[in-house]
């Protein structure tokens, strides 16, 4: 029988806790440390011009993707375009929308419920951020509100538009947003400066949003998918008492010893971190095949065209790793309401790192769930039952803390 299991303060389970961890997120660095490849240079090319009017150093990246199957030449011109800068990836997104909506997903299949809005806020840092929100139709009751927080790479339109579309029809707000750097916020692309400043902006961006007149009085969570787990449990961490619960989705929020690169490895690491933080490691693994368990919606994540697929920034690995230390160190301090899913064959983010932060959490509520067999994407690249599965364990678990508000 292909069905999830529920820990409630059980001990670990034996088969697990003999994997090692094998996770290019969960310790971004070991599968990208090792090689630094000098590019092989023609003495015969002419060097770039270089304007005297400018004194700011300049990032150059190409964007070199596989052709799309299934989408015109102009659309696979357009998608291979530098995404470097949000314009770019904004453009890009909006050439796409129509065809990833006919997508043969259940995500993509269901009529759009309610009402959907975008719009962009200027935080803090006078960055644009892109936020999204989908409600019920105007009569439906809302029973609370579901915030989210995307992964490394991601953005919350694609595939997440169909995710929140399936929590809006259970009655739920849900509201979203691109981390700088990601999607369509501004912010060079996949570049972390601090994830700290992660944690903030969306601070900043989900106060704002919970003081509107819509949300008066109703239960508000947090859902943290992969590297966005980690930002949810830094933004809890933060502010203890801000959320009445946090959906963890394949979290990263932990670096077990037997990985983490070796203290001379880390500490060259750093120093070039400062040098050259923008500048970018090789090689890059494609993940696809880790995240999608059924085929079909593994060619699928082609069309996620603006999610940040290049190899990771020198600074970003720096921060993803101090993050999870930070979160380990403070992982007793956890203490909201917690629902915590993980595939089993997760091989991206290990489903030890899930039990392990269900164990040491002082919340008093919390729930953890392993779906045997699924891998990473467990509500976008499993057979369609599982991923209806875990939708009704999600709306279960928020029905069961709203009916009581």
């Amino acid at each position: 029988m292909d069905l999830p299991f529920t820990l409630r303060f059980h001990p670990p389970n034996p088969l697990l806790s003999r994997r090692k961890l094998e996770s290019p997120i969960i310790h971004p660095l070991r599968r990208f440390l090792p090689t630094f490849h000098r590019p092989d240079i023609n003495p015969n090319a002419k060097p770039f011009p270089m304007s005297s009017r400018t004194h700011q150093s300049t990032v150059v990246t190409a964007k070199l993707n596989k052709p799309i199957d299934g989408v015109s030449e102009e659309l696979n011109l357009i998608a291979s375009q530098n995404l470097d800068h949000a314009p770019a990836r904004r453009r890009v997104r909006s050439a796409f929308v129509q065809v990833q909506q006919e997508l043969d997903h259940p995500l993509f299949k269901m009529t759009p419920p309610g009402k959907t809005y975008e719009w962009y806020e200027r935080n803090s840092r006078g960055l644009e951020i892109f936020c999204k929100r989908w409600i019920p139709e105007p009569g439906v009751r809302m029973k609370g509100a579901v915030f989210f927080c995307h992964g490394y790479g991601d953005t919350c339109t694609f595939f997440f538009e169909g995710i929140a579309k399936r929590i809006v029809a259970s009655g739920y707000g849900v509201y979203a947003l691109d981390h700088p750097g990601f999607g369509l916020s501004e912010g060079l692309h996949g570049y972390i400066q601090s994830f700290d400043e992660l944690a903030d902006n969306v601070i900043e961006q989900y106060t704002k949003i919970k003081g509107r007149p819509e949300l008066r009085g109703l239960p508000c969570f947090l859902l943290g998918q992969s590297m966005g787990g980690a930002v949810a449990l830094k933004v809890h961490l933060k502010e203890p008492r801000a959320w009445d619960g946090i959906i963890l989705v394949a979290p990263m929020c932990r670096i077990a010893e037997d990985v983490q690169p070796p203290a001379p490895v880390l500490k060259a690491l750093i120093l070039l971190s400062k040098v050259m933080p923008k500048a970018k490691l090789l090689p890059q693994k494609d993940l696809a095949a880790l995240c999608f368990r059924d085929l079909k919606k593994r060619k699928m994540a082609d069309y996620n065209v603006i999610c940040y697929n290049d190899q990771m920034r020198l600074k970003t690995a720096v921060e993803l790793l101090n993050a999870t230390k930070d979160i380990e160190k403070q992982v007793e301090k956890v203490s909201s309401p917690l629902l915590i899913l993980h595939g089993a064959a997760d091989k991206v983010t290990d489903p030890l790192v899930s039990q392990f932060l269900y164990q040491k959490a002082s919340s008093e509520d919390k729930t953890l769930k392993l779906y045997e067999g699924a891998y990473h994407s467990i509500l976008e690249g499993e057979p369609d039952a599982k991923i209806f599965a875990v939708f009704e364990d999600i709306i279960a678990w928020l029905d069961s803390r709203c009916s009581a508000k």
